[in-house]
């Protein structure tokens, strides 16, 4: 049974933010009225846009997915639409790297759910996976938690809405299943905390707080988030600032820190209210993403092939790909990128390759982007405890089995198995990022390295006075730099940095 969604390419009216950098300008928040100094706004999963398809652990077939009027992405057809098959064969895969997955709550059959659709697909099983027995070199798969709150039935619609357990367990079926499929030979931390939000103050602070336990222990060498919140949606600059630290650490210690861009294209929300919160009434970006100390990844609808990542299909669903022919990739309508209200342009923008839009004196965001656009979507498999196969009131997902997803929190992950990969061929962690990868874009060998994505708009339809940004050559507010040409890309970057 499918479960209710928005239409293909469409955001569901959930929405992610972002954090902050030391040594950047910080400006004043404008900000709603709130309750107190301290409130924060709720961190959401970025994952907004999905389908459900079918309960069975065979993966569904691209004839399912056109069904619901999408194309699926499978590893293979990913890998292939990147380029990272050429890194794969001579075992460049992530091995003996780290990545960090964080999200709220966790769910019990994640490693379960890993291992079947490792399985499905031809990728390496983990140690950790139930019923693997681990050997010598095999990547693992480890939890780093805070608490222990089990996803054990949908939320209760009568709540706020915060504690959207269902959704970020998707979430983090998303996460996970991407960067296993860019990275296979990478281990993964899975980072979760019992909350996401109660009362305005514990979601960011312990995802933050985890984070530096990360980051101090040495536990990985890239973490990936996939959730947010606008920048206006935090009470004082003060409030954001001091969510910072586990950035600055990660900076100090070489620790890659990616955050995905958002799903609301260059609108986002308030605080308050809580159940249905106001949208900020101008072009805004969301935190962690606008923060200067992290990579900030944006969103395509991947055009190609979806079975095999091969070639152009322009033919095929959704009518984005079909209204721009020829083009491999076009930036998602929902994609969030702009400019940040709080952060100013770091050193590393103050040079862009030819065509690029321009930055003024404030952060742009984002610096570099994938596929997102669950139109173009990819497979992920979810099997949480409260996935009945009936309907959620709110939505949510609550069917168990393969979604089609989408968002912006597709494409952090799958750059984290990116740059697990470079790592390793650098043979150390690589750290901050940004610098190296502005320079390589400014070199000659932009084209070799990036996919120009040149076409699309994050102008959010749902908002019409609300103005979004073109995609343009260089650099722009809706995927960056661009995409990866990983084979040439990755060993450029790691010898970069």
């Amino acid at each position: 049974m499918s479960l209710p969604t928005t239409a293909p390419g469409r955001r569901a009216p959930l929405w992610l933010a972002a954090i902050a950098l030391a040594g950047a300008a910080v400006a004043a928040v404008p900000v709603a009225a709130s309750s107190g100094d301290d409130a924060l706004p709720a961190p959401r999963p970025h994952a907004t846009d999905f389908s459900y398809l079918g309960a069975s652990e065979t993966p569904p077939a691209q004839g399912d997915c056109a069904s619901v009027g999408r194309r699926c992405f499978t590893p293979k057809a990913l890998q292939n639409a990147y380029n990272v098959g050429p890194l794969h064969a001579k075992g460049q895969d992530g091995r003996g790297r780290t990545i960090a997955i964080v999200d709220a709550f966790g769910y019990d059959q994640a490693e379960a759910d890993l291992k079947v659709y490792s399985q499905q697909f031809g990728l390496p099983l983990m140690c950790g996976m139930p019923d693997v027995a681990c050997t010598p070199g095999m990547p693992s798969i480890t939890r780093l938690r805070q608490g222990n709150r089990p996803v054990e039935q949908p939320p209760d619609n009568n709540g706020t809405g915060q504690e959207d357990s269902n959704g970020w367990a998707l979430e983090i079926a998303l996460d996970l299943d991407m960067a296993h499929a860019m990275a296979p030979g990478a281990n993964i931390v899975l980072v979760s905390t019992p909350t996401a939000e109660t009362l305005g103050t514990q979601g960011f602070p312990q995802f933050m707080n985890l984070e530096q336990q990360v980051v101090d222990n040495g536990m990985a060498d890239v973490i990936s988030q996939s959730f947010g919140s606008g920048e206006e949606a935090f009470h004082t600059t003060s409030s954001l600032e001091n969510l910072r630290h586990a950035f600055k650490s990660a900076a100090a210690k070489g620790v890659t820190v990616l955050a995905s861009s958002g799903d609301g294209g260059s609108e986002n929300d308030f605080k308050s209210p809580v159940k249905n919160p106001a949208a900020i009434p101008y072009a805004s970006v969301g935190w962690p993403a606008s923060d200067p100390l992290v990579t900030s990844v944006g969103g395509t609808y991947l055009c190609l092939d979806g079975a095999t990542g091969t070639h152009v299909d322009n033919t095929s669903a959704p009518a984005a790909c079909s209204r721009f022919p020829g083009q491999r990739e076009v930036g998602w309508t929902f994609a969030g990128g702009g400019f940040s209200h709080v952060f100013g342009k770091p050193a590393y923008q103050n040079a862009l390759p030819a065509g690029s839009t321009g930055i003024g004196s404030m952060r742009g965001v984002p610096d570099i982007a994938s596929q997102a656009s669950s139109a173009t979507g990819v497979l992920v498999r979810d099997t949480a405890p409260g996935a009945t196969g009936i309907k959620c009131p709110s939505g949510d997902p609550c069917s168990s089995g393969w979604y089609v997803v989408g968002g912006t929190s597709a494409s952090a992950p799958q750059w984290a198995g990116m740059v697990a990969i470079a790592a390793q061929i650098a043979g150390h962690p690589l750290g901050q990022i940004n610098q190296s990868l502005y320079d390589l874009a400014n070199g000659p060998d932009y084209g070799a390295y990036f996919y120009d994505v040149t076409t699309g708009n994050n102008s959010n339809p749902d908002y019409p006075d609300i103005p979004g940004y073109p995609a343009t050559k260089g650099w722009d507010p809706i995927t960056g730099l661009g995409t990866p040409n990983a084979a040439t890309l990755l060993p450029a970057l790691a010898a970069h940095s």
